[in-house]
């Protein structure tokens, strides 16, 4: 055994470089390395001599209070700040505190609320006919509402003119595509409005039932939560007064209308189909005459064709007696309308319009009194299958979105008006020039 120690002590000398006497060893990485793995309450002794040494454990201490408190009274801090102009009952703050870019004082009154104190993420969402009359004013209020909005229109009843004013502005983008081909896009939410909506635009191109199909099977796959914007007509000729949205509706389902009245139906049954058996979350909405800024000029809708053929000086046409009723909405109520639909936790359907009804008659006598005192008023023959009676019960759209029209056609057809008459001129001019 004192033979081994002895040849282990040996062999350990001579690995061992020669030192000089009186001169220190020359440094080395690996032995303070292993000097500190060999002897950890030196390592601990030299870590706690670290902190108390210039009072580094004290200020170590002050920062994790000053720390603590920020986090405590930082909540405390908030509720002190100005308040905002909420009901602190609902504690909801009001979609229409964003306003559309523009002159049009009733886009500030909306419906469509977010629980106060939560940040409302941005959207990515696609308006189909963004274009179009309704879509391009939806568009104007998303837009300044701050989220990204894709329009897809084929501008068959749709005009770029309605959108322009988003060219450059990076959180728009139009694409010129038909909805009864399929297109693929990563969205939150789809608002469906591309349906030609008149008589003369329906009866040439009745596209109801592919776009709506190709829409929720986008929303299927990539799980954006789907709005139809469906119609009155679904009530067809009614047999009901006012129209609730438990009336199922009397529709001739082989007349000249029921490309666009069965279609709509089709499309509304597709969407629920689409809800209850592939779990889309979806939206359905009713939605009953509606009239403002952009409308299309010579799209057979009573309230365009009144202003129309009055401001051209052209008697106005009244088809039949004249005594059939029909409600009136502004379109910027009936955008305030989709948006509390769609951020609110109802499926529907809803109707959406303005209670106030109106005979044709009495349509034509407001405006006249807007426009033309001394226009004259011409009877045509009715058309076939026109409803006599529609007015909305919106209590389901008052109780369950707090949603209900602001304008009164007195106040909103003036708005109208100036639009008609500025596009009707430079459409007058244009022909001179040609």
């Amino acid at each position: 055994m004192k033979q081994l120690h002895k040849q282990f002590s040996n062999k350990r000398d001579e690995e061992m470089p020669p030192t000089n006497h009186g001169t220190s060893p020359p440094y080395s990485p690996k032995t303070l390395k292993q000097q500190q793995h060999h002897h950890p309450i030196r390592s601990l002794h030299r870590s706690l001599n670290y902190l108390l040494k210039e009072q580094r454990l004290l200020f170590i201490l002050i920062g994790i209070l000053i720390g603590s408190t920020f986090f405590i009274i930082q909540p405390t801090l908030s509720k002190l700040g100005p308040p905002e102009p909420v009901s602190l009952i609902s504690r909801s703050v009001s979609l229409s505190s964003y306003r559309r870019p523009g002159s049009d004082p009733f886009f500030s009154r909306g419906s469509g609320r977010v629980p106060a104190g939560i940040g409302r993420r941005r959207s990515r969402i696609v308006v189909t006919g963004g274009a179009g009359f309704v879509g391009s004013h939806l568009v104007d209020k998303l837009i300044a509402r701050g989220d990204d909005v894709i329009v897809i229109d084929n501008f068959f009843t749709g005009r770029k003119e309605n959108v322009m004013h988003h060219f450059g502005n990076p959180r728009f983008e139009l694409v010129r595509h038909d909805v009864v081909e399929p297109i693929l896009l990563e969205v939150d939410q789809i608002y469906h409005l591309a349906c030609p909506a008149s008589p003369v635009h329906y009866k040439y191109n009745p596209t109801n039932v592919m776009g709506t199909l190709n829409m929720l099977g986008l929303a299927k796959r990539i799980g954006a939560k789907f709005l139809l914007t469906s119609t009155s007509e679904v009530y067809g000729d009614p047999l009901e007064h006012p129209q609730k949205e438990t009336y199922w509706g009397h529709v001739n389902p082989i007349g000249v209308r029921s490309c666009y009245d069965e279609g709509k139906r089709t499309a509304e049954t597709l969407t629920m189909d689409y809800h209850r058996g592939a779990g889309v979350e979806v939206r359905i909405a009713r939605i009953f005459n509606t009239y403002g800024p952009r409308m299309c000029l010579d799209d057979g809708r009573v309230v365009s064709n009144f202003v129309a053929q009055a401001i051209r000086k052209q008697p106005l046409t009244v088809y039949g007696d004249g005594k059939q009723t029909r409600s009136f909405q502004y379109v910027s109520d009936l955008v305030n309308g989709l948006m509390a639909l769609m951020e609110g936790e109802h499926v529907g359907p809803f109707n959406l319009g303005n209670p106030g009804e109106f005979t044709m008659l009495e349509l034509a006598q407001v405006v006249k009194e807007t426009i033309d005192s001394s226009a004259r008023i011409e009877f045509r023959p009715n058309t076939a299958d026109d409803p006599h009676k529609r007015k909305p019960d919106i209590s389901k759209a008052k109780d369950l979105l707090n949603w209900e029209p602001r304008v009164s056609l007195r106040e909103g057809l003036p708005l109208m008006v100036t639009d008609f008459q500025n596009r009707i001129l430079n459409e007058d001019e244009g022909k001179g020039n040609k």
